[in-house]
Order: C-alpha cells, then sequence, then structure tokens
C-alpha cells in the first residue's frame, strides 16, 4: 500500500474528472473526515485517513483490500474506473443520463444505451463526455461516454446508441470473484 506518484494521480484525476469536474476536491476534502487515495496491486483504493492509519500495522502481502476500489490501472498505465467508484461519482456527476425501464435490463447486461431507451440527459452534454446512467426512478446504474452530443441525440436514428457502456451495477453478478 504506497500512496500514487505524480503521474498516476493525474491520469486517475483526468478520468474521474471526465465524470464530475471540479467537484473532484469534494472527493478528497469532506467534512467526516480527509479522504486519500492509495494503490495496492494496481488497484487504486479510496480510504479515510483513520483506516489508514489503523492498517499501518498489517503487512502488505496479507492486505487484501482496504477502503472502496476505484479501478486499477492496466499493464499499460491507462486507468480504469470499476463500478465500485458508482456510488461516490453519482452523487457529484455533472452529466447524467437516464434510461427508460425497458432499456435498464438492456443496460445491466453490459450492451450500450440506444436512443430508444433513452429517457433524459442533461443539457449541453458533449459528445465523448464521461456520464452517469440513471434509471427513470433516480437509481444510479453505472457509467458510461456520451456517443452523442445532446443536440445530435434529438435527430438521431432510435437504433443507434447514443451511450457507450462502460461500467454497470451487473457486473457485481458477472465478474464477482474479480471484484475486490
Amino acid at each position: 500500500m504506497r500512496p500514487l506518484t505524480e503521474e498516476e494521480t493525474r491520469v486517475m484525476f483526468e478520468k474521474i474528472a471526465k465524470y464530475i469536474g471540479e467537484n473532484l476536491q469534494l472527493l478528497v476534502d469532506r467534512p467526516d473526515g480527509t479522504y486519500c487515495f492509495r494503490l495496492h496491486n494496481d488497484r487504486v483504493y479510496y480510504v479515510s485517513e483513520k483506516i489508514l492509519k489503523l492498517a499501518a500495522n498489517i503487512s502488505g502481502d496479507k492486505l487484501v483490500s482496504l477502503g472502496t476500489c476505484f479501478g486499477k490501472f492496466t499493464k499499460t498505465h491507462k486507468f480504469r474506473l470499476h463500478i465500485t467508484a458508482l456510488d461516490y461519482l453519482a452523487p457529484y456527476a455533472k452529466y447524467k443520463v437516464w434510461i427508460k425501464p425497458g432499456a435498464e435490463q438492456s443496460f445491466l447486461y453490459g450492451n450500450h444505451v440506444l436512443k430508444s431507451g433513452l429517457g433524459r440527459i442533461t443539457e449541453n452534454t458533449s459528445q465523448y463526455q464521461g456520464v452517469v446512467v440513471y434509471s427513470m426512478a433516480d437509481i444510479p446504474l453505472g457509467f458510461g461516454v456520451a456517443a452523442k452530443s445532446t443536440q445530435d441525440c434529438r435527430r438521431v436514428d432510435p437504433m443507434a446508441i447514443v451511450v457507450f457502456h462502460q461500467a454497470d451495477i451487473g457486473e457485481y453478478v458477472r465478474h464477482e470473484e474479480t471484484l475486490t
């Protein structure tokens, strides 16, 4: 368990900023204490400093996980967000997409969101912008990348992809053996 290097911090914050923008500061400076990011086995964990001090007594090879896994670094040093970060990204999301009840199951099975399943979308969402996907009942279901801007979504074919799938809460079931 070690702090992130400057390069790792930059890559990770750029990825998270795609979804929550300048609200990134609210993740670190929280009213209920100070939180930080730590790297362990190529995975980035979001943990309170109070728990981090308690975990200092455990050796690194015995430590399985600590705090919430936000994502992992790939072998090519790119950062990939995990679905476990959704609970922290959703309240601060700048751009949101709501999908119809009929399209929820398709999204939760790992498919992209089509225009026919789109309920609402935040105004001024640009193309390739990170978005958090919600059900019509405002339950966060996952996140992805907008394939079309808000203006393009209005005049696109109903079978066109509007949100590229990145992660969804169905991964808890599909990949339960690899999520830590």
